[in-house]
């Protein structure tokens, strides 16, 4: 979970590659690069997402509306190294959503699933001062429930197959006292590729008796991160990051044959994700903060504490 970003750090001190005894978990918004060679990389994320408001199309703060969109997250990344400068990426959701009185899945929902490879561009060179550039080139599945619905809770996909590419940069400075700080920077965009056949209740909104299709309007997220090492073992992280996204377009026809043609609203939203990172050794870490929404148009605000483990086998 946005248009160009550009961002510059100057530091007086010198920039050097990742401190040997440093350990990362990375933080909680931003795509990591490749891994390894033969290294399998496992993250699961534990969320839970709670409206605060929203925020209309000219920026103004909203409050919250009754009944409150609520829910539960799983979502793991599977990372592997193939070669040394090429990886593979698969990325599962598990949610559980409900509204007080007002309907909640029947039981945990699994949504559509991106699969993405990553090349890395460019190697980092310290002493030229050239960062890591990597490459994400992906299709996000329609695995999750859209489609005839037993209650609106159960749409968790969206029914069309999204094409989505990222550019992303890492670099890490060391800072006075042999103190780490790694940066991120990111650029993600997503477009549908196919549209959805609807059928009665829908993820897109409609009821019972439609008939028509539907597509999601492209999106995607630009942001930067920064981890800060306190100890070999000990970080601080933050993200700041913003998405847009352009309206769902809906065709077809109601319950009453009354012919439907709908474009929803682009919307975008600022987040802010301070968290902790604390690493038991170079393989094994975990990381706890929250996502912050702090401005935006056309979007919910929410609050979205998390938590992740960073494994690698």
């Amino acid at each position: 979970m946005k248009k160009a970003f550009v961002c510059l750090f100057v530091f007086p001190a010198s920039v050097a590659s990742a401190h040997a005894a440093q350990w990362y978990t990375g933080s909680l918004v931003s795509p990591s690069g490749t891994t390894t060679k033969g290294v399998l990389n496992v993250e699961p994320y534990f969320s839970y997402s709670q409206p605060l408001g929203s925020f209309g199309p000219h920026g103004t703060t909203l409050p919250a509306t009754h009944p409150m969109q609520r829910m539960f997250s799983n979502s793991t990344l599977w990372k592997y190294g193939i070669f040394k400068d090429f990886s593979i990426q698969v990325h599962t959701v598990v949610n559980y959503g409900w509204k007080h009185g007002d309907g909640h899945s029947h039981g945990p929902k699994t949504g559509d699933v991106p699969v993405d490879l990553i090349y890395r561009l460019v190697r980092p060179d310290a002493k030229r001062y050239i960062p890591a550039f990597n490459l994400f080139v992906g299709m996000i599945f329609p695995t999750g429930d859209y489609n005839k619905l037993g209650d609106k809770q159960d749409g968790v996909g969206s029914g069309a197959y999204v094409f989505r590419t990222a550019l992303t940069e890492q670099s890490t400075y060391t800072l006075p006292g042999n103190h780490e700080l790694r940066l991120r920077v990111w650029n993600w965009f997503r477009r549908a590729v196919t549209s959805a056949k609807l059928v009665d209740t829908t993820g897109y909104g409609t009821a019972h008796g439609f008939r028509g299709r539907g597509q999601p309007g492209m999106s995607g997220q630009s942001g930067f991160s920064l981890e800060y090492g306190l100890s070999q073992k000990w970080l601080l992280a933050m993200d700041i990051a913003r998405d847009w996204s352009n309206g769902s377009t809906l065709r077809g026809h109601d319950a009453e044959g009354k012919y439907i043609h709908k474009i929803g609203s682009a919307g975008t939203d600022w987040q802010i994700a301070p968290a902790f990172e604390y690493n038991w050794n170079a393989n094994w870490g975990i990381i706890a903060g929250s996502a912050f929404y702090f401005a935006g148009h056309n979007k919910s605000i929410q609050v979205s504490p998390q938590f992740a483990i960073n494994a690698m086998f």
